[in-house]
């Protein structure tokens, strides 16, 4: 049987070069399938899945949410919790910008400029975790302590549902 094979987006280099233990996972995507679908392909609850959300704050400026696939977020608890007037998701155009990644293939690693990163607690008490590789259809899965030590984020208290 042939390997399958694996694509190496920034997402992968950056969880090389920060030595990340992690399993790659491809799955057949669908547009606008979200995390129910990558979690029903991979076998996986989708509270596992984490979202890779990126937001603008009243200024404009860009940040990422890291939220469970079967959450959303209060962006109004967002800004509050954050220091700021209000959090808006930003268009796929925005948001491709500043990541370099197409909506749906959004990875928090490797993002091409470095964004202030926001992770809701209760994911950091998760086992393992199943996270945008940096292409649609490619998760990769990884400890949450791991996570923390490769981007850093300012853990919150944001999830509706």
């Amino acid at each position: 049987m042939a390997k399958e094979k694996f694509p190496v987006t920034p997402a992968i280099r950056a969880l090389r070069e920060g030595k990340i233990p992690f399993s790659e996972h491809l799955y057949a995507y669908e547009e606008k399938g979200g995390t129910a679908t990558s979690a029903r392909e991979l076998g996986v609850d989708e509270h596992c899945v984490i979202k890779t959300l990126i937001m603008e704050d009243d200024k404009k400026k860009p940040l990422i949410i890291l939220m469970h696939g079967d959450c959303q977020v209060s962006t109004k608890e967002l800004a509050r919790q954050i220091g700021a007037r209000s959090v808006v998701p930003s268009s796929p155009e925005a948001a491709s910008r500043h990541t370099g990644y197409l909506v749906g293939g959004t990875s928090p690693f490797g993002t091409k400029q470095p964004l202030p990163v926001y992770v809701e607690a209760s994911i950091l008490e998760l086992e393992r975790i199943y996270i945008n590789g940096g292409k649609r259809g490619f998760l990769v899965a990884l400890a949450p302590q791991d996570l923390v030590k490769l981007l850093k984020p300012t853990p919150v208290t944001v999830a509706i549902g």
